[in-house]
Order: C-alpha cells, then structure tokens, then sequence
C-alpha cells in the first residue's frame, strides 16, 4: 500500500479537535495496518534560571 503525501508539506490539525486527548490516543492495529496513523511528537521547553 502506497502511503499518500500532503501536497503542502505543512502539518495539519482539524479545528475544534481537542488536541490532549485525541492526539495522545494510540492507534488500534487496524488503523496500523492500514497506514491510517500520524506519528505524534511532543516538545516541552523547560526554562531554569541559573540564578537561582
């Protein structure tokens, strides 16, 4: 099965979706094997201040 490419290249997020539940859950194997996932990877920027 050939996995299809976004035209723009751009991430893309459905509005109104409630990004820290629907984009944590897994995906069932089915939605696996059939190439019906999106890889999801979260940043968190811990700032310290030296000075203390």
């Amino acid at each position: 099965m050939k996995k299809k490419k976004r035209d723009n290249g751009f991430p893309t997020i459905a509005p109104g979706i409630d990004d820290d539940e629907e984009l944590n859950e897994k995906a069932t194997k089915e939605e696996i094997a059939r190439g019906d996932y999106t890889k999801v990877v979260a940043l968190s920027f811990d700032e310290v201040d030296p000075a203390t």
